[in-house]
């Protein structure tokens, strides 16, 4: 099913770019719309994925940082803030994001001990069984998606990617 929902999208995708290629006003904007057009076709893919299991991309993105941060040690959890700072793309209503995720029973939220104030966040077995379960698939996926570039290729895109980051 996702084979189709991604061969849909990339004839929609086709089919809505304009014949022939525009004349762009540089070079940089060239590349720019490429990346946009290639970003695009492959977060659909990914929230296809996600979709299938119960999550959106911010909410996987959650669970994997918090996961991480499990990982390293942090068993304390984090606070809305630092999870804040990690996010691949900004959250506009994190907290009411955590409370659904809670509710869900991927997470649990606590008040500190030292300080009532501030609210921790951790990953709970469900959500780390879930992420378990998005752990090939999603590698399955990336490797589709991207493969066929090969090592050499890849290594070299992040590189310019790395290297175009303002």
């Amino acid at each position: 099913m996702l084979q189709q929902t991604y061969e849909r999208k990339r004839v929609l995708l086709s089919t809505t770019q304009p014949h022939p290629t525009p004349k762009f006003t540089s070079l940089e904007h060239e590349v720019y719309l490429g990346l946009q057009r290639l970003a695009l076709t492959l977060s659909y893919d990914v929230a296809e994925l996600f979709r299938a299991h119960g999550l959106s991309a911010p909410q996987f993105n959650i669970l994997r940082i918090l996961r991480g941060a499990e990982a390293d040690g942090d068993r304390s959890g984090l606070a809305c803030s630092e999870i804040g700072d990690r996010l691949l793309a900004h959250a506009p209503d994190l907290t009411r994001l955590l409370d659904r995720m809670a509710v869900q029973g991927l997470i649990v939220r606590e008040r500190g001990s030292g300080d009532r104030r501030v609210v921790k966040t951790r990953i709970t077995d469900k959500g780390l069984s879930l992420l378990a379960d998005l752990d090939a698939p999603l590698a399955n996926l990336h490797l589709r998606q991207l493969g066929h570039l090969g090592s050499e290729r890849l290594e070299a895109l992040k590189a310019l990617l790395g290297a175009a980051q303002p």
